[in-house]
């Protein structure tokens, strides 16, 4: 795909992941590439990795970002993404209904987060949530006063690091026993009301919603390695087995299941590689680290 530039894997709708592109000189339309377990593919990395910007506008200068982070963005591009982010606070204006979440993503490893109510799932899935409870609904500001309550309360965090998700993932309990985990805090929780939860956020029923056949965990095994940056000239490639967060699994003869953060990806000009050629840029065993971790 010489000229194209990777803006990121999606999860849209209620159907499978897809990955985003732009024109690496930025005319004319992007475009999404479906992704399907099963198939071959391969691509190449060139050039240097450039910041993607920041509200679908163009860096200004251009920047070049260094090859293992994630985030894809110089500092002024940062600060401009940031600025606008509910994650960080500064919309506490908005006027948009919020849902309130406990996610799953392994044995002792769950989270509470929000997300707007009109994006329905799509956030839970971008974060590999492997089973997911809606708690609650309402605005802004009541969601993340519950937030708070929660990490408070009950001691459950509202960050989980990549690198940990990753490590449990090919090696995960049946569906009741995750559903029974998260059901179990959903209780303790609801038990809140009265002693502190706002009166603004109303309470939403129970339902377990299992990520896994979506992600298509159930059909493949632990992962062994994990990329931690593309280069000039480098080559990742395999048989995509699943897919969950931003991670694809692409199973390799060489080095078994290769996990890619496509976070990695973005800002590189890219183009089609031999799917059977293996993966040439530096990985690290599962667990080792080496990846500048998103939190979420």
């Amino acid at each position: 795909m010489s000229g194209w530039r990777c803006t990121g894997l999606r999860w849209p709708g209620h159907g499978g992941p897809v990955l985003g592109w732009a024109r690496s000189d930025r005319a004319g339309p992007g475009r999404v590439s479906v992704l399907a377990y099963g198939k071959e593919l391969g691509f190449r990395a060139g050039g240097e990795r450039h910041c993607v910007g920041a509200r679908d506008n163009p860096c200004p200068v251009g920047a070049v970002v260094p090859a293992r982070s994630t985030g894809a963005r110089c500092e002024v591009c940062a600060r401009l993404d940031r600025a606008h982010s509910v994650a960080a606070d500064t919309i506490a204006d908005d006027p948009r209904p919020y849902r309130v979440y406990l996610a799953w993503f392994g044995p002792g490893m769950v989270k509470v987060g929000i997300t707007g109510e009109a994006r329905e799932a799509a956030r839970l899935r971008e974060q590999g949530a492997v089973v997911f409870s809606w708690l609650g609904r309402g605005p802004l500001m009541a969601a993340r006063r519950t937030e708070e309550l929660l990490r408070t309360a009950l001691g459950v965090p509202d960050r989980i690091p990549y690198a940990r998700k990753r490590a449990v993932r090919g090696e995960l309990p049946g569906p009741a026993e995750r559903a029974a985990e998260i059901e179990g805090l959903y209780r303790k929780a609801a038990a809140l009301e009265g002693a502190g939860w706002p009166a603004a956020l109303e309470r939403l029923p129970f339902e377990a919603v299992d990520h896994a056949g979506v992600f298509g965990l159930a059909a493949t095994g632990p992962a062994a390695r994990v990329v931690t940056g593309l280069a000039d000239g480098g080559v990742v490639a395999g048989r995509l087995v699943a897919a969950a967060g931003p991670d694809l699994h692409l199973e390799t003869a060489a080095d078994g299941i290769v996990v890619l953060d496509t976070r990695l990806v973005t800002g590189w000009d890219l183009e089609g590689a031999d799917a059977r050629a293996g993966t040439s840029v530096p990985t690290v065993a599962v667990g080792g680290g080496g990846v500048q971790d998103g939190l979420f």
